[in-house]
């Protein structure tokens, strides 16, 4: 039993007496028993016991993820892992228990929402690991999961972990800050970093979208200048996205067919304001048939892009707020993660 920021933390690592970065519970805010069991997959006689950097941010989304840490550990324990956890409580505790702990593990895995994800590859990129990365999606809208493909059951999310193929995958980099799938500006951004917590822990991802709605006064142009691997797009533009995603604050959608995660291109969509009434049924007509190719959006793909803008616009980078300033550098980074996905039937 450890003593630590005045709360009592009763931690039984996987169900073993062995410790893995001296058995350390870090930013605990809830008490977690964990244990072993004798199911599942048993270890080859001799291998060496893998370690598992486990990061949870226990209020994402409707806080259920938690309730589900024992059964967890005791799944990876019957894989032959042993299991280090880290519990968030505040922006930046991630990627810090990355930095901390990482050079340990064998594997890194995060259970939480796009955010927690964020830090936690902001941390690896930062120490320099190349450590697999698995996610257990447990946030409001889960939009990098959905790309992914992963299970929105929790259980079934870890497994995949345990039994998933690695994939390697692009991310971004926005001037020093590292992104997994998506930066923007625009309509609705504010609404994924500025819907209060506690609605989205009441709510789910329903929150996003009464907070658009809501948000939908605030509409408003902005004046930008966009060069992407060096061809110029200028004028007023109502929302901008730079992805690597098939789904956007779960509200804006991108086929299938559009988007390759492992190509080392980002897709840059750039909503111009609508001169006209015909240019607002172009636009309208995209958004639903999701064929963005037409005069009221710039549809492209880039590896380089850079985005001249007042610096008071404000950013989202993975549904976290960023500062905007007045040239931004995007980056693509090919095959800068892997990551461990689900098995292909």
């Amino acid at each position: 039993m450890e003593q630590l920021n005045g709360m009592t933390a009763e931690w039984q690592l996987t169900g073993e007496d062995e410790t893995f970065a001296d058995a350390e519970l870090r930013g605990a805010d809830t008490t977690v028993t964990t244990s072993g069991n004798d199911d599942g997959a048993k270890p080859a006689a001799g291998a060496r016991k893998k370690n598992l950097l486990l990061i949870i941010n226990p209020v994402s989304g409707t806080k259920t993820a938690a309730k589900y840490l024992a059964e967890i550990s005791a799944l990876f324990h019957s894989y032959g892992v042993r299991t280090l956890l880290c519990v968030t409580e505040k922006s930046g505790d991630a990627t810090r228990f990355v930095l901390e702990s990482g050079r340990e593990a064998d594997i890194i895995c995060c259970i939480g929402g796009d955010g927690t994800l964020n830090e936690t590859i902001a941390g690896i990129k930062q120490a320099g690991l190349d450590v697999p990365v698995g996610y257990i999606p447990a946030g409001s809208t889960n939009d990098f999961a959905t790309s992914l493909r992963l299970s929105p059951d929790i259980m079934t999310a870890a497994k995949d972990v345990m039994e998933g193929d690695i994939v390697t995958l692009d991310i971004g980099r926005f001037n020093d800050r590292y992104f997994s799938y998506v930066a923007s500006f625009g309509a609705f951004t504010r609404v994924s970093y500025a819907t209060p917590q506690a609605a989205k822990n009441a709510f789910g991802h329903l929150a996003y979208v009464v907070n658009g709605i809501l948000d939908i006064g605030s509409l408003r142009p902005y004046e930008a200048r966009v060069v992407a691997d060096g061809v110029t797009y200028e004028g007023e533009f109502l929302f901008a996205s730079i992805s690597n995603s098939t789904s956007i604050g779960g509200l804006l959608k991108l086929p299938q067919s559009e988007v390759d995660m492992q190509d080392g291109y980002f897709e840059l969509m750039l909503v111009r304001k609508p001169a006209d009434a015909y240019d607002m049924q172009d636009l309208l007509g995209a958004l639903a048939t999701k064929n963005y190719h037409c005069n009221a959006i710039e549809f492209v793909r880039a590896k380089h892009i850079e985005v001249y803008a007042d610096p008071d616009t404000d950013w989202s980078l993975d549904g976290e707020y960023e500062a905007g300033c007045e040239k931004v550098t995007v980056e693509n980074i090919p095959a800068a993660i892997r990551y461990i996905l689900p098995k292909k039937n």
